[in-house]
């Protein structure tokens, strides 16, 4: 067991961190079993997510002989909590592309002084270790809160071992963000085969964000399989903190991500909150351009109210259950492999999970086609459609096969 100690008051300029240690706790009981590895603070400015796993760090040792599994507490860009800040020369929740992997790797020999590279070089020591020694399914929560306020949701790559973990959560869940975001941390476990989680779980620095952290990773002991239900006393009392910060769970499919730069001179207009209906044509904000508009009639995501981010803002609509089931069904069955024998889809050289089409079918094939079939990565080269699904969609490569 280790614990970094964080202050128990969380103030907006003060949160004292120790820079470059990552560590918060570590608990391991039963090695064969799941592991658990949470994020909190990944974004300075966000220190309620580090907060609340240190508070739940003091108390897990009382239940580490029940631990069906392992339990690591990881603090995100230590230099930025340090100054209070976002990040310090760039996101390091978008971070994580390959390029960038591949550069800050411990056997990589390039030397670097960009504090984030930094950062990415000690966290993947520490994530190395930890998947290599991985026995059974790999968990991995993203603690996160927002510049305005609104409603707590969770953010899930959409493969289906993402989204049954989800569901197990009286939390509403962001599909499709991740066809909207490159480089995030949660995208590379993903990647690696774990099952991934992020948590917007409020504004910063409100009492009730730490409140409904805290009990999102006591959930998670117990859905992941680490902890028993009867072993944890507070149960009931987390998953009504979850409730009574949500409401009514639904999931919510991202449509649109209004993208910014510094030099956009981007601004919201003020009032908006997480998942306020917004009506087509509707005011949203300014930017050196001029008024920007809804395009469609759905619901406001994370508007931005802080100076730095490159994400204006996002919107989304409710998904139905049906569309959740088919979905499920086509992709079990495999139904997305059938793409590369239609005219004009090529299968990637570089990627079996991503597919090439040509302009002319691509444009016969509805948006919500490819989401059915798991595709929600596209970008635009040249005169093709580039569609990509995330591996590991229903089998996990850390669970050994019998």
């Amino acid at each position: 067991m280790q614990i970094l100690s964080i202050p128990e008051k969380l103030e907006a300029k003060h949160v004292e961190i120790v820079e470059g240690e990552h560590l918060i706790g570590e608990f391991v009981g039963d090695e064969t079993g799941a592991t658990l590895v949470v994020f909190g603070s990944v974004h300075g400015n966000e220190a309620a997510g580090a907060l609340a796993l240190q508070k739940i760090a003091k108390r897990l040792p009382a239940f580490q002989k029940k631990l069906h599994g392992r339990v690591y507490f990881l603090a995100g860009n230590t230099r930025a909590v340090k100054q209070s800040v976002r990040f310090i020369d760039s996101d390091l929740n978008r971070h994580w592309t390959l390029e960038n992997i591949k550069h800050n790797s411990p056997n990589s020999h390039i030397t670097t002084k960009r504090a984030e590279d930094l950062e990415q070089t000690e966290i993947l020591i520490l994530l190395e270790k930890i998947l290599k020694s991985a026995k059974d399914e790999v968990y991995a929560l993203d603690l996160h809160s927002t510049s305005a306020a609104g409603v707590p949701f969770a953010t899930v790559g959409d493969t289906l071992r993402n989204r049954d973990f989800a569901q197990k959560f009286p939390i509403t869940i962001l599909l499709g963000i991740e066809e909207q975001l490159d480089g995030t941390i949660l995208e590379y476990l993903n990647n690696t085969g774990a099952v991934t989680l992020g948590y917007e779980g409020g504004q910063h620095f409100a009492d009730s964000t730490i409140a409904a952290h805290e009990a999102l990773v006591w959930l998670a002991l117990v859905n992941s399989g680490i902890l028993a239900k009867e072993d944890l006393p507070g149960f009931e009392k987390h998953t009504e903190v979850l409730r009574r910060a949500t409401g009514k769970p639904r999931i919510v499919e991202i449509r649109y991500r209004h993208a910014i730069t510094e030099s956009d001179n981007f601004k919201m207009e003020l009032g908006f909150e997480n998942f306020q209906p917004v009506k087509r044509g509707e005011l949203l904000a300014y930017d050196r351009k001029g008024a920007i508009k809804s395009a469609e009639k759905g619901l406001i995501l994370m508007p931005l109210y802080q100076t730095l981010g490159e994400d204006g803002f996002f919107t989304g609509r409710e998904v139905a259950p049906f569309w959740l089931k088919l979905s499920g069904f086509l992709r079990r069955w495999k139904i997305g492999n059938l793409m590369r024998f239609l005219p004009g889809v090529k299968r990637s050289e570089f990627d079996a999970e991503t597919f090439e089409i040509n302009t002319k079918i691509a444009r016969i094939f509805p948006l919500q086609i490819f989401h059915l079939l798991g595709f929600r990565k596209r970008r635009w080269r040249g005169n093709k459609l580039v569609v990509s699904r995330r591996r590991f969609d229903t089998e996990s490569p850390f669970v050994k096969k019998i």
